[in-house]
This record gives C-alpha cells, structure tokens and sequence, in this order.
C-alpha cells in the first residue's frame, strides 16, 4: 500500500526517485508526487494518475535538482485519488513537504486542534496533519520536531519528511508501516520497499517501530522517540530485483497470503474504541436509518460472494435481520422485494465488478440504503453507495483473492457487529468479547501460516489427484466453498463445494477411493455434524483432511488421514483463520503442478462486463 522513495547524494534525486517509483508501482497507486530541496528552496510536483502524468508535470515544471528528494506512490485511504489529495504534502509556511505511508488514526481530533491554533488544510487526507504538527516543531530540530509529530499521532506511520532550514537531511520514522534504508557510497536511501534502490546498494537497515531516523550523504542515525541514539544493523540482501518487487516470495499469490496477518490489521485499526465499542466512523450513516432497516440483501460476485455468505450468518445471528444473498448477476432479474427499509450491501474488491454494481443501482433505484465493501478508495462501488466500508487490504497483485477475502470477512465481521451494536440487539459485554477475539486474529493468522510446510508436504501427494470436494457447515460453508474456487482457479482440478450434509442427496455418488475430501469442522455448535457427514465420506473410501481447532483433534484422529489444527476462534470469526490453509494447499498444488499462480489461465482481476 503506497510507495516512499527518498535520496540524498551527488546525483541529482529526481530521476532516483522517479526510477524508485517506477519500482514500486507493483505496490498499486493512485497518484504520485515529489518534493525537492535546492538550498533554502522546496519544490513540489504532484498528480492524480500514473507515473508518466507525474513525469511530464515535472518536465513542464522544471524544479531544481538539489541533492534531496522524496518521491511517493499514493493509494488512497482518506480523500479521493485527486492532484490536490497526492504526497507530498506541505505546511502553511511550505518549508516542510512529508510523505506518508498508513493510516493516522485520530487525524480527526489533531486536524481540529490544529485548526484552532490557526493551520490552513487544502487537502481531505489524513497525512496533512503530520506537515503541520511537524510545523509546530519549527524551534526544534527537524529530528525533534518529527519525533514529537510521532508522539501524537496515532495509527500506523512510515514517513519521510524533509525542511529547507536542513537541505541535505531527510527525516524518516516509522510505526506499523515498513521503512527500510540503503547505504550507497557517499549516498543513501529511504524506501518502503527494497527494490526502490536495489539497483544502486544491496546494503539495506531494516527501521523498527518507534524510530526515527536522520538520512545523510554520509550515513544514517537512528533515535528512539525520546531521542536516544540506537545501534544500526546492516543486512545485505541476496535477491534480484524481481524476486524484491516480491519481497523475496517466490510469486505474488505466496507473498499476499503471508501479507494477510497485517492486511486483517489495517482493516481493524481505528475501527473500534475502549470498551469493545465499534466505531464506524466511515459509515456516516445515520443511526435511525440502520435501526429502521428490516431487510438486509448482500450482493456480490466470486470470491466476494463467500464473503457475502458469512455475512448472512454473521448479520442473522447477530442482529436477528432477515438476510439474503444474492450472486450479484442474478440479484435484479429476480425481481427481488425492496423498499426504503431494505439493506443492501455490495461487496467487491475491486469496487468496479459490472454485475454488483449493477446490482446497487438497482436497488438505489428502489430507494433501499446502500453500503459498498471494497478495496479501493473512490471506486465507482464507492460512489455509487450511501456509504463504503473499506477492507484495506492494500494492492493484490494475484489474480486469484487470498487477503482481499479474508478482510473482507473482517470487515463483513465488524459491520455486523455494528449493526447488533446500534440496534440493541446484542450485550455490549459479548460485542466487547468478540471485538477482542477480532483483534486477536493477526496473531491466529500468522500462526496458522507456520502450517505452510503441512500443506507443501500434502500437495506433494495430491498434486495429481483428479477429484476434490470441500464440504463445511453454517460458517465452515463458506470457507469450504472459498476452498474448492482457489483450487478451481489456480491448479485447474475439479474441487466442489458443499454444504456437508448436502452431499448425501446426489453428490456422494462421486465419492470414491481416490477423491480427496476436505472437511471444514472450526463452528463448534454443528462440529458433530460435519464429522458424521464426513464418516459418510470415508466410508466411501474418500482420503479424508480435516480441518479442526486445537483441543478438538482428538475427535477426528479415527476418521481423518491428515489433520490440519488452527488456533481457537468463536464460531464465525473462525472462518478467517480456517481459510487460510486452504489457500495454501491449492497454491503448493499448482505450484507442483508446474502452473503459473499469479496469472490463471481465462481469469481477469477485475469483471467489467456482464
């Protein structure tokens, strides 16, 4: 998510940043910019649009060269993709230009505060307030005045700021967001990604959380908050470029599903408050409106239609709601019945999916409220919507979802306890339990990912098997269904998805020695269920993997040939966790099956027509 390239040193910066930029647009972006500092001088060129826009503005503006810059690729998380929302941004007196990677989280309360000591804002971001409380540190050093900015702001933070009173100096400092640093000869680096600079050093500092860091020509030093010098540790780094753009994975697919613990992250952060209360600030939705709803429809496509199935259970149980699902191109020729107390969620990566948003639009039409869940800021999902809840996710490069879906689980997750929350319908103490365990979730993930070597090794032995099923219950359907469409999309067997207790009426009759059956058991209140259905399958001669939380392997240790354990979530929350495997069991299949992951064969990332 977003790009920060800086440089000082002998050569002029702007084609250095201009060449760091290009490397990573990989990461995705909306928009771009750089400020340059020419002795007492600040020069700044941004545009809305790709690179090349940026290129010819900088041509036609023709700033001076200097020996420090700072460049940035903007994915938009406040404020839409505009010129006037791109990085960098300046103070009020324009000495100061700041890049910013992440999400100021009370960027709300610090820009009024701000306000009222007189500061000017031209832009809807959130990175703004940084410049100006930057400014406020105009006595100190751009060192100190950087480190206090970090003291008050909340959320997560990589930045890179620069001031004309010290031109040969950039000022990095990073929380949450990644900042690395590259040591040249008599030259140095700032990026958040390696390949920014992997063309000119391999000699890389790795910047930890709550550090701030002064880059010169000759080297750099690093400060804790309270201004206490840290050691530096230098890594050099084995990879080529390409393997850096992704970050040292084998594939994007790889990379993105090791990305999803802080994926689930971002989606979380800043959207809830002390007491396990959620705040979704975003929404700006009136309360009444959501009080008086007594119809929720969830529309979506693909992978987001999973989502979209958890969703269901997530809303019905907890706020009693009536909920129907609907494939988003078969929602309006149904002629479904809606009115102005109706519901209607739209969930789409992308935001651009033809047939959802068609679907919104037909339900706008018949006067329901519209929520859009989507990764990308200002999409035509976002615009089109009463209001939009963003997963966060950042850029995925793969075609085939891996962290888009589980954030948007999370996100499906936290509107539905919003929902409970405003309509009562729900203890404030259980809402306060469950935020917890949602919180808890990137640590759950990232253990789960230690399963990766399980799932490799499995793949090995299934990589030439012709036939799967993936069968699960209540929320364990929809992982189930999620499971057999990655297999499907990237390592092109033919993997169903069942209700487990479908299979009995028609299915089982396929079920022979040789087919491989997976099953979901993690929703604790229909785990016995599932392991009855799944005797059905063994008994067929079905190879049997069971996917099951700790302190439950002792009741599939008869039934199952491999045993997959994920960390113990509540029920629904669970799904986001029991996914995971699944991902990487049909990644590691298609990897032996010698199939390029990142880009299946007929498959688009985005669906633009019916």
């Amino acid at each position: 998510m977003c790009g920060i390239v800086g440089y000082v040193g002998p050569r002029p910066p702007l084609q250095v940043l201009i060449d760091g930029l290009h490397r990573l647009e990989y990461r995705g972006y909306d928009s771009a910019g750089v400020a340059l500092v020419d002795g007492s001088r600040l020069s700044v060129v941004k545009r809305a649009g790709r690179i090349a826009d940026l290129e010819e503005a900088v041509a036609a503006a023709e700033p001076p060269e200097g020996r420090v810059g700072v460049g940035h690729t903007r994915w938009a998380t406040h404020g839409a993709p505009t010129t006037l929302n791109a990085h960098p941004h300046t103070d009020c007196t324009g000495t100061v230009a700041v890049v910013h990677n992440g999400i100021v989280e009370n960027w709300a309360e610090l820009k009024s505060e701000l306000i009222r000591r007189g500061h000017r804002f031209i832009s809807d971001t959130d990175t703004e307030v940084i410049a100006h409380l930057v400014e406020e540190g105009s006595d100190l050093s751009l060192v100190e005045a950087v480190a206090e900015a970090m003291k008050a702001a909340e959320g997560a933070l990589a930045l890179a700021v620069v001031r004309t009173d010290q031109p040969g100096l950039i000022v990095g400092a990073r929380r949450g967001s990644p900042l690395v640093v590259g040591l040249g000869e008599s030259e140095t680096f700032l990026a958040s990604d390696i390949p920014a600079f992997l063309s000119h050093t391999r000699r890389v500092v790795v910047i930890e959380d709550d550090r701030v860091i002064e880059i010169r020509d000759g080297g750099v030093r690093i400060f804790d908050l309270d201004g206490v010098e840290q050691p530096l540790v230098e890594k050099v780094i084995e990879w080529d470029l390409a393997a850096a753009e992704r970050g040292g994975y084998p594939t994007f697919m790889l990379k993105e599903i090791h990305e999803q613990p802080q994926a689930i992250a971002d989606t979380l952060r800043g959207r809830t408050a002390d007491g396990g209360v959620i705040a979704l600030r975003e929404l700006e939705l009136p309360e009444q409106i959501l009080r008086m709803v007594d119809k929720v429809f969830v529309v979506a496509c693909g992978t987001s239609y999973h989502a979209a199935m958890m969703a269901k259970y997530a809303i019905e149980r907890w706020t009693r709601l009536p909920t129907e699902i609907d494939i988003a191109s078969e929602f309006r020729y149904r002629d479904p019945v809606l009115d102005g107390r109706s519901l209607v969620i739209g969930i789409s990566q992308s935001g651009e999916t033809i047939d959802t948003l068609a679907a919104v639009r037909y339900a706008k039409a018949q006067r329901s409220t519209v929520i859009g869940v989507s990764n990308v800021v200002d999409s035509a999902l976002a615009r089109e919507s009463d209001a939009v809840l963003y997963t966060r996710a950042g850029p995925e490069i793969g075609v085939a979802a891996t962290k888009t879906f589980t954030t948007q689980l999370v996100a499906m997750q936290l509107l539905g306890l919003y929902l409970a929350q405003v309509r009562g319908t729900m203890d404030p103490g259980t809402i306060g339990l469950l935020v917890a365990e949602l919180q808890a979730l990137p640590d759950k993930v990232g253990k789960v990912l230690q399963t990766e070597p399980q799932m490799e090794d499995m793949a090995r032995r299934f990589a030439q098997v012709r036939d799967f099923f993936f069968l699960g219950r209540s929320g364990d359907f929809p992982v189930a269904m999620e499971g057999a469409l990655k297999l499907k999309e990237i390592a092109y067997v033919r993997a169903e998805g069942y209700a487990a207790g479908e299979m009995k009426h028609g299915p089982i009759a396929l079920v022979e020695p040789g087919v491989v059956v997976v099953g979901v058991a993690t929703d604790s209140h229909v785990r016995q269920k599932t392991l009855s259905n799944m005797e059905e399958m063994k008994a067929r001669g079905g190879t049997i993997v069971m996917v099951v939380e700790e302190g439950t392997e002792d009741e599939v240790s008869g039934l199952a040939d491999e045993v997959v354990v994920i960390p113990q979530s509540p029920d629904l929350l669970c799904t986001v966790t029991a996914v995971v495997p699944l991902q990487l069991l049909a990644y590691h299949i298609a990897t032996q099956r010698g199939l390029d992951v990142d880009k299946p064969r007929n498959l688009a990332k985005t669906v633009t027509v019916e």
